[in-house]
């Protein structure tokens, strides 16, 4: 197993730099021509790539919007730190407006807790005044019933996170799963993949098993599939993340893949740029333009 993630690793590392490269220098991969692939044959890739914002956690929203841009990403997803949860619609519409000019699209708000019921609807009278297509978030599963009330009267979808090991409500996906599969379709999953993995669960199995609730995914990666296993850089942990992205693409994934950098938390910009780059470089292999 080590042997085969050390060989994955040392095979895609040219890729993984230049990928980084061109995402630093907003330049996207699709710019450069390559040849096809000879050893396999392409595959559509239906999901685009976001950021959470949680990544620059430390960093107000104009930097942050910058910084979305320099690592080449459109999609973002806004934690309270950037538009609070309590704004008025005044200010929403003054954020929205500088993330459309800024040329990126705000799809969605979160991860955000729901353990009562003004929570939850906060959240969706939120999520709404921004425009925005889906809620990250954790609602209690007594909730679920007004959850569902509200996703109906909104056309909001919400994707319920799993926080890994130490969360005891929803732990891995299949733990949100069992809760929801009989309520509306558009309350989902957002598969967090570092979580799955240090939970002891294969994020592509689990994304495979689950694939008609996924919603959303925050990519990441860990360096132990265990507990006490932390954030690294994309690629360089023990996630296969070919195996996923290729998961995500054989089960016709076309939500947005976010990714969530939660190391370097005050000077993230490398870190992150690496990780866009590994995982733009795995998806031009994988449409036979690498």
């Amino acid at each position: 197993m080590i042997e085969e993630q050390t060989r994955r690793h040392f095979l895609t590392a040219t890729s993984v730099g230049t990928a980084a490269s061109l995402a630093l220098a907003s330049h996207g991969l699709g710019q450069a021509r390559r040849r096809p692939s000879s050893r396999r044959p392409a595959r559509k890739v239906g999901f685009k790539l976001g950021l959470a914002s949680y990544t620059l956690r430390k960093f107000d929203l104009d930097e942050t919007l910058s910084m979305t841009k320099r690592v080449g990403l459109k999609y973002i997803c806004f934690k309270s730190f950037h538009l609070p949860l309590d704004s008025t619609p005044d200010h929403i519409r003054q954020v929205v407006a500088k993330v459309k000019d800024a040329g990126l699209i705000l799809y969605g708000g979160g991860v955000i807790s729901m353990n009562r019921e003004n929570q939850v609807h906060q959240a969706f009278d939120y999520a709404k005044a921004a425009g925005m297509k889906v809620i990250i978030g954790v609602p209690a599963p007594e909730l679920l019933p007004l959850v569902e009330q509200k996703v109906k009267q909104y056309d909001i979808k919400v994707a319920i996170h799993n926080h890994g090991p130490t969360d005891k409500l929803y732990p891995v996906p299949a733990a949100a799963y069992e809760k929801i599969k009989g309520l509306d379709k558009r309350i989902g999953l957002c598969n967090d993949v570092g979580h799955t993995q240090r939970a002891g669960v294969d994020p592509s199995e689990s994304a495979e098993k689950y694939a008609d609730r996924l919603l959303d995914v925050h990519m990441k990666d860990v360096s132990a599939a265990e507990a006490k296993g932390h954030g690294v850089e994309v690629g360089r942990g023990v996630i296969d993340v070919p195996r996923l992205l290729r998961t995500l693409a054989r089960i016709k994934y076309e939500g947005i893949v976010s990714f969530e950098y939660e190391k370097d938390e005050d000077d993230p910009l490398a870190g992150l740029a690496e990780s866009v780059g590994y995982v733009k470089g795995v998806m031009a292999a994988m449409r036979g333009r690498a």
